[in-house]
């Protein structure tokens, strides 16, 4: 067996526990995984899902199949296990990202999603009330829904794989 290639976490490398989809985060999610995930997420899965998840990205636009909206409730009340396979394995018209996406960036990457589907179903009350006001003082032009902002992550050196522990 080659160096690093025993993949003895199960669910790290399939999203699955006794045969179902799983419901947690193999490591906990920090702001460098989510920025991981906004990075790759915008590089692998935005050409069709868009930048917001809605489904409606470029390749949708330029006539291919629409994927659908990770803000619909099936997909909100999807077990993260649910993503991971579908990255992995493939669904409908979507191909398998295995070979191009390393297991760890797609836990990224799904951490990722789920606050894309945070950031579109939030209510103004789940915002701590000394921060409300900075939303209201913004015009509604310039004002940019969280991790949607395209920027340079602080490390551009991809992260260790470590048999997928942080």
């Amino acid at each position: 067996m080659a160096r690093g290639q025993l993949h003895d976490d199960t669910y790290f490398y399939t999203g699955m526990m006794n045969g179902e989809p799983g419901n947690m985060m193999p490591f906990p999610v920090t702001r460098e995984v989510l920025d991981r995930g906004r990075e790759r997420y915008n590089i692998y899965c935005s050409p069709c899902h868009s930048e917001l998840g809605d489904g409606n990205g470029m390749i949708v636009q330029r006539g291919y199949r629409r994927p659908p909206s990770y803000h619909i409730d099936r997909l909100r009340q999807a077990p993260v296990g649910h993503f991971f396979d579908v990255m992995t394995n493939g669904f409908g018209a979507m191909p398998d990202y295995a070979s191009q996406v390393p297991p760890r960036d797609r836990w990224c990457i799904i951490a990722y999603i789920r606050a894309l589907q945070l950031s579109q179903q939030s209510a103004v009350a789940a915002v701590p009330a000394d921060k409300r006001g900075q939303f209201d003082s913004q015009p509604p032009e310039s004002s940019q829904l969280p991790g949607t902002a395209v920027t340079p992550p602080a490390n551009t050196s991809p992260p260790a794989e470590n048999g997928g522990k942080p």
